[in-house]
Parts: structure tokens; sequence; C-alpha cells
């Protein structure tokens, strides 16, 4: 189900607008500037260039207003418990519209019609395409957060890593954190935790003396025997088989 509740388009206000809502809406509220505006996010306020979008969703936070001689937007409030609104991969954050033109004329069309079949339609065909900015805007924007929180993984594999503590560091949620690590590394979070807990193993198992207990202890393992199980799953044989096979001069 989806209900307009309030829309508009090439809204104009003066050089003073500000738009304050501290406690949220009750609806998801939809913005896409026409003019550069600033916004606060994260209680830092920051100026951002015209065709940024942002989707509030309910309860949340609303900070934004002009930032030079006048403001224009489109905007929308929307009631919605269709997926590809409640389950939008970015909300509450700024992305840029790489098709300013076509959303204009969504949200004429958005204006002007009064089926609701027709209106859920559009919705889905402007949402869709949002989808496509935010995603690709918010891979790029969390590009370096991404890189530097793998390389703390590949650093440390044998810490008690979640996706909770993970999604923390970058500011984003669990689910929105496993798709952009997914689409950037084409792996799981979890899975790439056990991948460089495995290749530490792998070099224990080489280059040292420890026991496979030790051993698993000191990549991250609490169990030996889950350890082990890991271990042949993603190898292909025991530790103590790849050790046998690698160094015949060390023992288990």
């Amino acid at each position: 189900m989806n209900q307009i509740t309030s829309i508009g388009f090439d809204a104009v206000h003066q050089s003073n607008f500000r738009y304050d809502i501290p406690e949220g809406l009750d609806t998801y509220l939809l913005v896409v500037t026409t003019t550069p505006a600033i916004f606060r996010i994260h209680d830092v306020i920051e100026e951002y260039p015209a065709h940024t979008a942002v989707l509030f969703p309910p309860k949340q936070k609303i900070w934004y207003g002009a930032s030079e001689e006048h403001y224009s937007n489109h905007w929308l409030m929307v009631e919605s418990d269709e997926s590809f609104i409640t389950n939008f991969p970015q909300q509450g954050l700024p992305f840029t519209v790489t098709d300013p033109e076509y959303c204009h004329s969504l949200f004429q069309l958005l204006t002007w019609e009064d089926s609701q079949d027709i209106v859920s339609q559009l919705l889905r065909i402007l949402f869709n395409k949002l989808h496509d900015d935010a995603t690709s805007s918010e891979l790029l924007s969390h590009d370096h957060e991404l890189l530097a929180l793998r390389r703390k993984i590949a650093a440390s594999p044998e810490l008690a890593w979640s996706i909770t503590d993970m999604a923390r560091q970058l500011h984003i949620s669990t689910g929105y954190l496993q798709f952009l690590y997914k689409q950037k590394y084409d792996i799981s979070c979890m899975d790439d935790v056990i991948t460089f807990r495995l290749l530490k193993a792998r070099d224990y198992l080489i280059y040292t003396p420890h026991s496979i207990a030790e051993i698993a202890e000191l990549c991250g393992y609490n169990n030996t025997e889950h350890f082990c199980r890991q271990f042949r799953k993603y190898v292909g044989m025991t530790p103590g088989q790849y050790r046998k096979q690698n160094n015949t001069s060390l023992t288990t």
C-alpha cells in the first residue's frame, strides 16, 4: 500500500528557509533538491550540490534548508509498506540524482495523477531509479571505510568480529553493510572473516610448531572441533593433513 499524503515539485523558498522537525514525521519524506542545499546529518551541517536526494524514514530527525539566495526542491510525503520504499538502501543520507529531468517528470506525473494504481506504479519507477543512484553513491561514499574495515579484518581476523560491530563502525545498518560489502568484495562480511582466519591458520600450520588447539585459539576459535570442521570445509583437508602435506618437519 502506498498513500501520498503531500507532494510538490519546483517548490521555491527564500534564503532563510529551514525545515526543522526534531521528532521526524509519521510518514516517509523524499526530498530532491534542484539548487544547492544544506543538510544536518549526524549533527553535522554540510552543503550539498543541486540534484541531491534524501529519503527520511518515519520518526527520524529532519533538518535541511537553503544555502544560497533561494532554495528549490521536489518533495513528497508517503505512507508505505512496500519493500521498494521500506527497504530503500540509503535512508536519512544524501545521495546524487543522476537524471534530474527524469525525476522532475515523475514528480509532475505523481502530482497530476489521481489513479491510486498508477500512482503506485509511478512511485515504484521513481524509487527504483533512485535506488540505483543511492546504491552507486553509497558504495562510492563508503569505499574508503569499507577498505579500512577489510584491512582491519585481514590484520586481526582472530578478534570477535560481528556484523553489528562492523556496521556500527560505518554508522549504517547491519543489512546495508552486508549489501555494500558483498557489492564491493563479492563475499559476505563473515565469510571474509573466516577466509582471513584460515589464511592465518595455514601460516601457523606451516611455519610454527603450535598445536592445532593453540592455532585454533590464535585464530579466534573457542572450539577446536569447530575450527577443524571449518578448515576442512574451506580448505578441503584437515589441519593435520594440511600441515603434513606442507611441512613434514613439524608435528601436530
